[in-house]
C-alpha cells in the first residue's frame, strides 16, 4: 500500500511530461506550481501513514484531489482579488512537506535501528547458545 503514493506520483510526472511538452502558460504557471506543491505533500503524507501502518486508499485519493483543488482555487482566488494567496499556500504546504519528510527520515533510522539492535541481540543470543556446554543426561 505505500507503493501507491510513489506511483501515482511516477504516473503524475510521466503524464505531465507527455501531455505539457510544449510548456505551461507563463500565466498558468503559478496555479501549477501550488497544484503540484498540494499533491507533493499528499504524497509525502501517504508515505508516512503506509510507513505508519495508518495508510487507506480512499483518504489518500480524496485527500490528494481536495488539496490540489484548494490549493488551486486559493491560488485563483488570491489573483483575482489582488492577494498574493499563492505566497501564504506555499508556506503552508511547504512546511507541512518538511514536517512529513522529517517524520519519514525519523520513522526509516528508528526503524534501520531497531533492525540493527535486533541482528545484535540475535548474535549474542547464537553466541551463547554456543558457548554453553552440552550436558548429557
Amino acid at each position: 500500500m505505500i507503493f501507491l503514493p510513489i506511483v501515482a506520483l511516477a504516473v503524475g510526472i510521466l503524464l505531465g511530461v507527455l501531455l505539457l511538452n510544449g510548456g505551461v502558460d507563463p500565466r498558468l504557471g503559478v496555479y501549477f506550481g501550488i497544484a503540484c506543491l498540494a499533491g507533493l505533500d499528499t504524497v509525502c503524507g501517504g508515505v508516512r501513514s503506509g510507513l505508519e501502518g495508518k495508510f487507506r486508499n480512499d483518504v489518500f485519493i480524496t485527500g490528494f484531489v481536495s488539496n490540489v483543488l484548494i490549493a488551486f482555487f486559493l491560488a485563483w482566488l488570491g489573483d483575482r482579488i489582488g492577494i498574493n494567496l499563492y505566497v501564504a499556500v506555499a508556506f503552508v504546504l511547504g512546511a507541512r512537506l518538511f514536517t512529513n519528510l522529517s517524520l519519514i527520515r525519523r520513522y526509516a533510522l528508528t526503524k534501520w535501528q531497531d533492525a540493527q539492535e535486533r541482528k545484535r541481540l540475535q548474535a549474542l543470543a547464537q553466541s551463547n547458545i554456543s558457548a554453553q556446554p552440552e550436558t548429557n543426561l
